[in-house]
């Protein structure tokens, strides 16, 4: 099947150094032009973005501060880009809350007004949760083979999920899947801590305001520290700890903070 354009479509995806819209930068860029007759023009580089590449964001898509050193920066792409995507409707998986902005913030930068306005946007991520629904209710159908009755009443949801766990364990226990390092895993396990470590939150704070660096090591997740150690932060900046503790940060963030602190605290002694 041929996909019907009234104009070309470029399906495009960033690998970047993070998902702060403001601060991070491209630094992988891959795009296909599908023109109205079929034809496919592509288009891929990685980009240097004149900023380290967190180590946390290197784990993910396999690029280290080495790997682009030596590219070209974003300005200095910026001009043949909006050409080579002038008159394109934009598609992608994911697109509309990361890749858009943070492709248009960049061409910002270098003083290139990337309008979207009168660009379609295609997002199959959007149309794939529409067809192919997250809820309960979808997992309860597709995992068990029954209409879920009484749904959004607590009991009648909490049993449904208990009837789906033990249907993806029972439907998954022999899958195989690649990991991020392309490693063949089986990740579905009968085990608690199995699915504990696959499923629960990697931040040490339930807001995922603090979260961990690859030495287990408490780390904030936001602001002019993120990606700092907190234990070093409090240490070198204790008025910090006194502002956070003042602001609007969930308690449960501020208990975190302390244990932090008091532990840091105890090491001294």
């Amino acid at each position: 099947m041929s996909l019907n354009l009234r104009k070309p479509l470029a399906f495009f995806d960033l690998e970047t150094t993070g998902i702060n819209i403001n601060s991070d930068r491209i630094v992988e860029l891959a795009i296909i032009k599908v023109m109205p007759n079929g034809e496919i023009i592509s288009k891929s580089t990685r980009i240097n973005p004149t900023i380290p590449i967190p180590i946390e964001s290197s784990l993910i898509h396999g690029i280290y501060d080495e790997d682009v050193k030596d590219k070209p920066t974003f300005k200095s792409l910026a001009h043949n880009l909006e050409q080579f995507l002038e008159g394109c409707d934009l598609g992608g998986f994911n697109i509309i809350k990361f890749d858009v902005p943070l492709l248009v913030e960049e061409f910002l930068r270098c003083e290139i007004d990337f309008d979207i306005s009168n660009r379609k946007l295609i997002d199959a991520q959007k149309i794939f949760h529409m067809m192919e629904p997250r809820t309960l209710t979808a997992a309860y159908k597709f995992y068990c083979g029954k209409d879920l009755e009484g749904a959004h009443s607590a009991e009648a949801d909490v049993f449904a999920t208990y009837e789906v766990l033990k249907a993806q364990i029972e439907r998954y226990k022999d899958c195989e899947i690649k990991d991020a390092t392309g490693k063949q895993i089986v990740p579905i396990h009968n085990d608690m801590n199995v699915l504990h470590n696959l499923t629960a939150s990697q931040f040490a704070d339930l807001a995922g305001r603090i979260s961990f660096n690859n030495n287990g090591e408490e780390i904030f997740n936001f602001g002019k520290y993120k990606n700092m150690k907190v234990a070093e932060v409090l240490q070198r900046d204790p008025s910090y700890y006194d502002w956070m503790m003042k602001g609007d940060f969930a308690l449960n963030t501020k208990k975190k903070l302390t244990e932090i602190k008091l532990r840091g605290f105890n090491q001294k002694k």
